[in-house]
């Protein structure tokens, strides 16, 4: 999928790309509360559109961040994530050690994103994911997003069997540990071209970008035959579903919001931004997705509400020179990070993206740019409070760790099964949220719970059934599942998914 972009700014044709896995997240309700809770609350009032965010803070790295060892000639299309104290990044380059001929997805991690970053341990990136000879990806292997739930790793990726027409589509790999992936969905692809309509620009689908939210996974990616893309075929289109490889229960996002299709390559009716190799990431300090997409002027963020209804704040741009996709730095669910200084009123937003072409006429020269918005109104009443914090872990005042999911707040006597469960670990307490009261407590060796077709879920308080992500936790915790019947576990009465 080699410059894509630029290629396909001029009008030209592109080609080429630039039961194996976790248990999916166990039941709990639909998006929102518990079951049985409080009666629906009275409709609000519609947000205001297009609110002016001030912008200050600007930020640059003093150079190129991140570059492939051996022959890696381009570097580009970078997902990012913060995690454990250290900054994670996969992109696209190639190594010719790495078989077959074709792009590969490097990994390197770094204290921070203005780098160095270098392999595990030191040394030059190593290529985590290579063509499969054979598959739809037998070639290429590009655009890494990477998300964690859990303790599982999704690697969400453009694969192609060679530079053929059309030839594009979106792969999913699984790992525990972010470098050793095996291919989901039986190494087939789950999502490719929806043929409405063909194009000069014959580059298919691909450039995933993905986010987990109250229970959902939320696909944006580029497809040059969909319905709603431009002339040259620029657009971003939506899917979700609850299940990580999106083989059951997916909605596409059209005109009327979101609704069931019967698979991920149904018409693509609308696209929320007019271009390619975007990513997409929640902010929960603006009850807002941002897209960061390339424009004339540098990476433009692009904000859309919950349901893609509306957009509450005029687009930001984060200034600098750019040749292809940039990556958000986010944190491990695809959300934000918190500002621990200012949680209540500002949003940084840091992204790294290539910034020349090189001399192989590919995007190269990875560098970080950033810079931070204010007047988000995180902290203006307890719904967004509730909103703003949603996945963040922090030490509570008994020396446990308390976990904020959907204005819940449950204790939990493990840090280290709270950073598992969490999307997001701040080291001190916050006080916005010392007026949550606490839900529920997760002792240490709690009883979980399985049941077959259903998943794995920690028994608290009388006998409610809290859902988990996957089993991740259930060791850390030093608890051991019990199976129970599929009658009883839907007996239980039903908590949240503590996974999000």
């Amino acid at each position: 999928m080699r410059v894509l972009l630029a290629l396909a700014l001029a009008g030209l044709v592109v080609t080429g790309c630039s039961d194996s896995y976790a248990q999916s997240q166990a039941d709990g309700p639909a998006p929102g509360g518990i079951a049985g809770g409080k009666p629906a609350a009275p409709p609000k009032p519609p947000r205001a559109a297009n609110a002016a965010l001030a912008v200050g803070g600007a930020r640059q790295s003093p150079g190129v961040v991140a570059a492939g060892g051996e022959d890696a000639v381009y570097n580009y299309g970078p997902t990012v994530m913060v995690d454990g104290g250290k900054t994670h990044m996969w992109w696209c380059s190639q190594y010719g050690s790495a078989p077959p001929p074709g792009d590969d997805i490097l990994y390197a991690e770094a204290a921070t994103p203005d780098g160095p970053f270098t392999g595990p341990g030191g040394g030059a990136p190593i290529p985590v994911l290579s063509g499969a000879p054979g598959n739809f990806d037998g070639m290429h292997t590009c655009d890494p997003s990477v998300l964690r739930v859990g303790t599982t790793y999704y690697l969400y990726y453009t694969g192609a069997a060679g530079d053929h027409a059309l030839g594009n589509a979106i792969g999913l790999a699984t790992s525990s540990d972010g470098v050793h992936w095996i291919r989901a969905a039986g190494g087939k692809p789950i999502l490719g071209p929806s043929h409405d309509v063909h194009r000069d620009n014959v580059y298919g689908a691909g450039q995933p970008s993905v986010v987990f939210l109250d229970g959902w996974y939320y696909l944006i990616f580029t497809d040059t035959t969909g319905r709603a893309a431009g002339w040259n075929g620029a657009g971003q289109f939506v899917v979700r579903s609850h299940d990580p490889a999106f083989a059951g229960g997916v909605e596409a996002l059209g005109d009327k919001g979101f609704a069931p299709v019967s698979s991920t390559n149904a018409p693509r009716e609308r696209s929320v931004v007019d271009g390619f190799s975007a990513d997409l990431e929640w902010v929960g300090a603006l009850d807002a997705f941002a897209i960061a997409h390339e424009t004339a002027a540098g990476t433009t963020l692009t904000f859309w509400d919950r349901d893609f209804t509306m957009q509450p704040y005029a687009p930001v741009v984060i200034p600098g020179a750019w040749k292809e996709g940039p990556g958000l730095v986010r944190r491990p669910d695809g959300h934000a990070p918190t500002s621990v200084a200012d949680p209540c009123g500002t949003v940084s937003f840091d992204v790294v993206r290539a910034t020349v072409t090189g001399e192989s006429g590919a995007p190269t020269a990875l560098q970080h740019f950033g810079l931070d918005v204010r007047g988000s109104g995180a902290c203006a009443d307890a719904d967004r409070v509730t909103t703003t914090f949603d996945g963040v872990a922090m030490p509570s005042p008994e020396r446990t760790m308390d976990l904020f999911r959907r204005g819940q707040r449950i204790r939990i006597d493990r840090r280290s099964v709270a950073a598992t469960l969490a999307g997001e670990v701040v080291n001190e307490p916050l006080p916005p949220v010392e007026g949550i009261p606490v839900t529920a407590r997760l002792h240490a060796g709690a009883t979980v719970v399985h049941a077959y077709g259903r998943g794995y879920g920690v028994l608290l308080g009388k006998n409610v059934r809290w859902g988990l992500p996957d089993t991740g936790s259930v060791k850390l915790n030093d608890s051991e599942a019990k199976e129970v019947d599929p009658r009883q576990w839907d007996a239980y009465a039903i908590g949240l998914p503590l996974g999000g």
